[in-house]
């Protein structure tokens, strides 16, 4: 087995090519991640880091460069293969939470296995599992609305485990919380880290997420630092 279970290559990522408004975004971007490992990457606000993440989740192609999970390039994959790999092994958590508003913090969970082919029996048992392992068991059958952006954020981490990946990719997880909620979030997230072995690579610009992490990319204007 692969000891790293994300890898970038020579990514660079440029947008509106040979025109005027050209843009260079990441400048050839080499990284290795180890399974398991808690990786912070840390740049201030423009520096390419939510154009590196997306790429790194297979959400965004790179100009130049390649992408490996689990040793296995994804420009290899044909689009169907590339969302199955995006469903099956990697979890995403955003900082504007992308909950469904109409449904309940269980349903919202639920969808993300629906939608990977589960069974609704299993969907409902799993996603119980994981709002309980997040501290959500009394306030699974609740939408959105009525919970706080602390509690959202934990739906959205527990979505995030629906299939459990073995990656999880967040774009500034506790951008839109206050102190004190943002280090109970990070908390659960180290605690996942630690105890259920998942990789986990948090983009951010607050010092303090990277104080949690084993280790910390630093990247500023498309280059790590």
């Amino acid at each position: 087995m692969n000891n790293f279970v994300l890898e970038a290559k020579g990514i660079e990522k440029v947008f509106n090519p040979g025109e005027d408004s050209e843009v260079k975004v990441l400048k050839g971007i080499d990284l290795k991640i180890k399974r398991g490992e808690f990786v912070a990457i840390l740049g201030p606000s423009g520096s390419g880091k939510t154009t590196l993440l997306d790429i790194l989740g297979c959400l965004l192609k790179p100009t130049k460069g390649n992408v490996f999970i689990d040793g296995l390039d994804v420009e290899e994959l044909d689009e169907s293969d590339l969302a199955r790999m995006r469903g099956e092994k990697i979890g995403f958590i955003f900082q504007q939470y992308n909950l469904i508003q109409s449904s309940t913090a269980l349903e919202n969970v639920e969808i993300a296995l629906r939608v990977n082919g589960k069974s609704k029996i299993f969907a409902t048992k799993r996603a119980e599992e994981l709002l309980k392992l997040v501290g959500l068991e009394k306030r699974m059958h609740h939408v959105p609305s009525k919970l706080s952006g602390g509690e959202q954020q934990r739906v959205a981490i527990a979505r995030s485990l629906a299939n459990d990946p073995s990656i999880i990719l967040g774009d500034e997880p506790t951008g839109n919380l206050d102190t004190k909620t943002g280090d109970r979030v990070l908390k659960i997230l180290k605690d996942l880290n630690k105890q259920k072995k998942y990789t986990l690579v948090l983009i951010t610009h607050d010092p303090s997420v990277g104080k949690m992490a084993n280790r910390i990319i630093r990247i500023k204007d498309g280059e790590i630092v």
